[in-house]
């Protein structure tokens, strides 16, 4: 049985000033932190240990996984930073506040913006400053490559190559991976895991500082997929018309 743990990160400064964030980086809170400690503690409880860990090559994903790696004394651990693992691009929204563009066009349409499965975000103009094609850390990357709005469906598809080509191996070589990431790109992943309904992925929610963990079989066909709770409780995840084949 393989095994993966994918972690959304903890509350970030944006996540706290209700902004949409999207590709800005921005650092965690001091609960954010505090979240990142308590996974840590969730994963010893469950007996859940690391071999190898994946992020994006955003602060506050990147805080998680260390803090992660911190408490758990694996920071000694293999690391991997891809920007594929991003969090989905919000476009020209990255920074507004939520409610206040839910004021200014309407709370319908920003839901759609928010939690459909391919409408994007009005896109951000190139020249733009919160765009990334002036952020060093994309630099080797072909601008047609970076993205200036993406739907969740977008996310995704820029998600999976980096999933075959990074993570997919790691798992077939028998390495327990953590992946530490954002609601979004962790959505892509597990609508790919368990082929969820394009309708379904959307409004799954993945809560800050709580390990999803899967058990995998040999061909990596997910057996079971649970929340990790306090001192290992498990919650159980289903879709509709499935069972957790592992615990059946």
């Amino acid at each position: 049985m393989h095994r993966l743990i994918l972690l959304r990160h903890g509350q970030s400064v944006w996540n706290a000033e209700n902004r949409f964030t999207g590709w800005t980086d921005v650092g965690l809170t001091e609960k954010g932190m505090a979240e990142n400690r308590r996974a840590a503690e969730r994963l010893k409880a469950g007996g859940v240990d690391i071999d190898v860990g994946f992020t994006s090559v955003q602060s506050r994903a990147i805080e998680t996984l260390h803090g992660v790696l911190r408490e758990m004394d694996r920071l000694w651990l293999p690391v991997h930073k891809h920007w594929r693992l991003n969090e989905r691009h919000y476009g020209a929204l990255q920074g507004l506040n939520k409610a206040e563009t839910a004021e200014r066009h309407s709370p319908e349409q920003v839901f759609q913006w928010r939690r459909s499965w391919d409408v994007p975000p009005p896109p951000i103009e190139p020249d733009d400053p919160r765009a990334a094609v002036s952020d060093r850390r994309y630099a080797g990357i072909a601008k047609s490559n970076l993205p200036r709005g993406e739907s969740l469906k977008d996310c995704t598809a820029r998600v999976i190559p980096f999933w075959r080509e990074g993570i997919e191996p790691a798992l077939r070589l028998g390495a327990r991976v953590l992946v530490a990431a954002h609601g979004n790109s962790l959505r892509g992943l597990v609508k790919h895991l368990d082929n969820v309904a394009d309708q379904d992925i959307p409004l799954f929610e993945i809560p800050t500082g709580q390990p999803l963990i899967y058990e995998l079989g040999a061909d990596l066909t997910p057996l079971r997929r649970y929340f990790l709770g306090e001192d290992g409780a498990v919650e159980e995840i289903t879709w509709p018309g499935r069972t957790n084949s592992a615990a059946a």
